[in-house]
């Protein structure tokens, strides 16, 4: 008797690459929390994560880890660090007022994307 042998199928397996989805916030961005627990904190965007459409923002969502230390010299203990949540929870605070404001995109002369608040029309700038 022959033993079983499972052959693969010969249908083609896709490898799709994961959606980027459009964010409306970048790093270094100054933004509030509208939603959620966290809801009226304001912070800095310290990373954008674009695959999952989520952010990290300096002081909100903190969670603590426990963590233990890899080599004899490493340290170990509880770390506290700020968790990524969804973008859609955040909007951007306005550059003039101070205020949180939805944002449009426009083109430049040269080109180049700008960022508008719609509450007062002025650009945002993209923080290097």
């Amino acid at each position: 008797m022959k033993p079983l042998v499972y052959k693969k199928s010969r249908r083609e397996r896709r490898r799709t690459a994961p959606i980027r989805h459009k964010m409306h916030v970048a790093k270094g961005d100054v933004v509030r929390v509208i939603s959620g627990e966290h809801r009226g904190k304001e912070g800095k965007i310290l990373h954008v994560y674009p695959k999952k459409f989520r952010v990290v923002v300096e002081g909100v969502n903190l969670v603590k880890k426990h963590k233990r230390a890899t080599t004899p010299q490493g340290e170990s203990g509880i770390i506290e660090f700020a968790a990524p949540i969804a973008a859609s929870n955040v909007m951007l605070l306005d550059p003039k007022s101070g205020a949180p404001t939805r944002v449009r995109r426009r083109l430049d002369k040269d080109g180049t994307l700008e960022r508008i608040a719609v509450k007062s029309g002025q650009p945002i700038p993209r923080v290097r």
